[in-house]
C-alpha cells in the first residue's frame, strides 16, 4: 500500500515532465513561429537541469525508499529557481509565464504542510522581485528597456504582452486543475485501501475471537452438557420401567435430543472457526474442490455446475477443506433459498489473474437492509435451528486469507448471486499475506 507522500512524488514527477516538455514547445514556437528572438543554449541548458533531476529523482524513488516531505519540498524550490533562470533569460517581469508561480505555490498548498507551503511562498515572492531587481530597478544591461536588449518583450507591445499573459492563465489553470484533481484521486483510493485493510483486520479479530470462544464454550460445557445427556438416559430408562406415560418419554427423548445438538452445534464452530485459520495447503484442481464441496450435499441434484475446461487442467495451492466448506455453505444458502425443484446454477471459469466462482440461486432476494448486514458473524434470516449466521463470514475468512474476496449481489424477487474469486497461479505467494493486506470485496 502506497503512503501519501509517495503518491504525491508519483504525480509530481510526472507533472515535471509534462513541464519540461511544455517549456521546450513554448521557447521554440516564440523562437521560431512568433519570431521572438530567445537565447536557446543557456535556456535549453535549464531545461536539461531540470530533466536530469527528474530523471535522478525517478530513479531514487524506485529504490522504494522512504519519502520524506522536505524531499517534496525541495524538488519544489528546484523547480522555482529554474523557472525564475527561464523567465530572467526571456523577459523578466514581463514574461506574461510568470503566472507559473501560482501553479507551484498551489501544489504546494495540496502535498505539503502549512510550514513547509509557506516556505516555499516566500521563497517564490523572492524570486519573482529579484526579477523587478534585475530589469527595472537595477538592470544589469543598461538603465533603459529597449528593443535591442528585448526584443520579445517591449514595454510598449501591450497586445502581445496580454495575450501571453491569457496563454499563461490558461496554462496555469490547466496544470492547477489537473494535478489537484488528480492527487486527491489518488489520495482517496488510498483511503479507501486504508478502510478495507481496517475491515479485514477486523474480521479477522473476529475470526479469532469466535474460535477461541467456541473451543472455551466447547471446553466448559461438555462435562454440563455430558451430565445432563446421561442423567436424561437413567431418567427415561425409569420412566420406561415404570409404566410411566407417553409425553413423559417424549419429553425426557426430547431433552437428550436438544443436549445432542448442543454439542454438535460447538463441535461445528470449534472446527469450522479453526480450520479456516491453521489448515494446511495442498494442491488440488478446482474442480476437484467443487467436487469434494458438493459431495454428499442434500439435493445436489438440483446444482447445475458449468467447469471452465482449465478448472481440470491447473492446480492451485489451497486449505481444501475449510475452502470446499465455504464453497458446501454457499451453495446450500441457495438452494435453501430457492423454491423446491428449482436449480441452482454454479460456474467457475479461469480469468486473467483469478478464479471466478459464481453461485446464482432463484429465490426471494434479499432487501437491501438485509443485503448489507449478510456476512456479519451471527446475522442470519433462517429459521431458529437451521442456521448461525457463520457461513458466509467464514467464507470471507478463507477467501481473504488466499488474498481473494467474496461480493453479494441481490434485488428482491430476482434472486442472489455470490461471487467468490481468488488468485490464479500466484496463489502461494497470496496464502503467506497476512489478512489485514489481503485484497478486500465487501458485500455490494
Amino acid at each position: 500500500m502506497r503512503d501519501a507522500q509517495a503518491i504525491n512524488l508519483s504525480w509530481l514527477l510526472r507533472l515535471r515532465w509534462g513541464a519540461v516538455v511544455g517549456q521546450a514547445a513554448i521557447i521554440l514556437g516564440a523562437h521560431f513561429g512568433l519570431g521572438m528572438t530567445q537565447r536557446l543554449g543557456p535556456l535549453f541548458a535549464t531545461i536539461a537541469v531540470a530533466a536530469a533531476s527528474n530523471a535522478a529523482l525517478g530513479l531514487w524513488a524506485r529504490r522504494e525508499r522512504p519519502i520524506r516531505e522536505r524531499l517534496l519540498w525541495a524538488v519544489m524550490a528546484l523547480d522555482v529557481v529554474l523557472l525564475t533562470v527561464l523567465l530572467d533569460l526571456s523577459g523578466g517581469p514581463f514574461n506574461p509565464f510568470s503566472a507559473l508561480y501560482l501553479v507551484h505555490i498551489a501544489l504546494a498548498a495540496v502535498v505539503l504542510r502549512a510550514g513547509w507551503t509557506w516556505g516555499l511562498t516566500v521563497l517564490a515572492i523572492a524570486c519573482f522581485g529579484a526579477l523587478f531587481v534585475d530589469h527595472l530597478w537595477f538592470p544589469s544591461r543598461g538603465s533603459e528597456l529597449s528593443s535591442a536588449h528585448h526584443p520579445q518583450h517591449h514595454i510598449h507591445d501591450v497586445r502581445m504582452h496580454l495575450e501571453g499573459m491569457w496563454a499563461a492563465f490558461a496554462l496555469a489553470a490547466g496544470f492547477i486543475v489537473y494535478f489537484v484533481q488528480r492527487v486527491t484521486r489518488a489520495l482517496a483510493a488510498r483511503e479507501a485501501e486504508l478502510v478495507e485493510a481496517r475491515a479485514a483486520a477486523a474480521r479477522h479479530e473476529k475470526l479469532t475471537a469466535l474460535g477461541t470462544l467456541a473451543a472455551g464454550a466447547a471446553h466448559e460445557l461438555s462435562t454440563p452438557l455430558s451430565t445432563i445427556a446421561v442423567a436424561a438416559r437413567e431418567l427415561e430408562r425409569q420412566l420406561a420401567r415404570t409404566g410411566a406415560e407417553a409425553t413423559a418419554l417424549e419429553d425426557v427423548q426430547l431433552i437428550r435430543e436438544q443436549v445432542s445438538r448442543c454439542r454438535d452445534i460447538l463441535t461445528q464452530m470449534t472446527s469450522d472457526a479453526g480450520a479456516s485459520q491453521g489448515e494446511s495447503m495442498v494442491e488440488l484442481a478446482p474442480a476437484a474442490l467443487v467436487e469434494e464441496a458438493l459431495e454428499g450435499l442434500p439435493e445436489r441434484e438440483r446444482v447445475r455446475t458449468e467447469l471452465d475446461a482449465r478448472t481440470r487442467e491447473e492446480r492451485e495451492l489451497v486449505p481444501a477443506h475449510a475452502f470446499a466448506r465455504a464453497i458446501r455453505g454457499v451453495v446450500k444458502n441457495a438452494l435453501q433459498a430457492s423454491a423446491p425443484g428449482t436449480p441452482v446454477r454454479l460456474g467457475l471459469v479461469r480469468e486473467a489473474a483469478e478464479w471466478r466462482l459464481t453461485v446464482e440461486d432463484a429465490g426471494e432476494g434479499m432487501p437491501a437492509e438485509v443485503l448489507a448486514r449478510a456476512g456479519e458473524p451471527f446475522f442470519t434470516t433462517k429459521a431458529p435451528g437451521e442456521g448461525m449466521g457463520l457461513g458466509l463470514f467464514l467464507t470471507r475468512a478463507v477467501l481473504e486469507q488466499l488474498g481473494g474476496g467474496l461480493v453479494l449481489r441481490s434485488t428482491p424477487g430476482r434472486g442472489t448471486t455470490v461471487v467468490l474469486t481468488w488468485p490464479a497461479g500466484g496463489l502461494r505467494q497470496s496464502a503467506a499475506l497476512p489478512p489485514g493486506a489481503s485484497r478486500v470485496k465487501p458485500g455490494a
